[in-house]
């Protein structure tokens, strides 16, 4: 016997015919929005990765959200507007994490490239040069840190502190009262002032060596170990920048076992072949 089936729809949807329609809730957005939203996530997650900054995991408990990306990213559109590239950005990251934070924005590093160009007179490449070798700049203070700090150094005599090196990035985000420790450690060992001062013009390096575990011990090594006088250091205060352990011990011990005497200078400036091959 044939049978017919008669299909009703169980879920059948008509279109109220009263007011009540305005009521009833927005239609969700289409799905082509929400794929295209996801799809800018992971773009801008995979770009940030490629910079060392995000992690494209999206299982880590660290993921960042739409909001955060789309600040830090603010960042980097800053940094770039200072002239700098993609590739400066991983070394950036490395360096100083926290300037790639959820919560830094470029109104607060602003000042920062405000005081090196006009304070201190660097280009935007210098500028660049000098926040690559000392990031940690981009969060000291211009009023009570960075302007007081130029103020000394160029007091004493340095110029040229706009010049991107790795010296000068270090001496701006130096404190004064650090730089003023190490006039005051070499007038202790019996430089004058102005001494002091002008050994600090000729090895600026000095205001970024430790006095325990630099200065001092070479100190120590010249009155004691070599029986010399602090005058000698006066004349040649470089000698701070050679090593004690792998220069200044070595070759006075070599001209000692020759019985020979040399000024400091002649001593640890020439290179080890020159040195060795004079003093056999």
């Amino acid at each position: 016997m044939l049978l017919s089936y008669t299909i009703t729809p169980a879920a059948c949807y008509s279109r109220p015919r009263t007011s009540s329609y305005k009521h009833l809730p927005p239609c969700p957005p289409p799905p082509a929005t929400v794929l295209r939203f996801h799809t800018l996530y992971r773009e801008k997650l995979t770009y940030l990765r490629n910079l060392g900054i995000a992690d494209l995991n999206t299982k880590s408990t660290n993921i960042r959200s739409h909001e955060t990306l789309d600040q830090i990213l603010s960042i980097i559109d800053y940094l770039k507007s200072k002239g700098f590239l993609d590739s400066d950005i991983p070394e950036l990251a490395s360096d100083c994490p926290k300037l790639f934070s959820s919560g830094l924005e470029p109104a607060d590093v602003e000042p920062v490239f405000r005081f090196l160009a006009t304070e201190v007179r660097a280009s935007t490449p210098e500028s660049r040069g000098l926040v690559l070798c000392c990031p940690e700049l981009l969060f000291s203070n211009v009023e009570y840190c960075l302007k007081p700090t130029l103020a000394f150094l160029t007091s004493i005599g340095l110029e040229k502190l706009n010049s991107p090196t790795n010296l000068n990035a270090h001496l701006l985000n130096t404190r004064v009262g650090k730089l003023e420790a190490k006039i005051e450690f070499l007038m202790s060992i019996g430089f004058t002032y102005e001494e002091s001062i002008k050994a600090c013009v000729r090895l600026p390096a000095i205001f970024g060596y430790s006095i325990e575990n630099n200065m001092w011990p070479k100190v120590e090594y010249l009155l004691d170990g070599m029986q010399r006088s602090i005058e000698e250091v006066k004349e040649f205060p470089q000698y701070f920048a050679f090593s004690l352990r792998g220069r200044i011990v070595p070759r006075y011990m070599h001209l000692k076992q020759r019985s020979v005497h040399i000024s400091l200078k002649r001593m640890l400036l020439c290179g080890d072949d020159k040195f060795y091959a004079k003093w056999k």
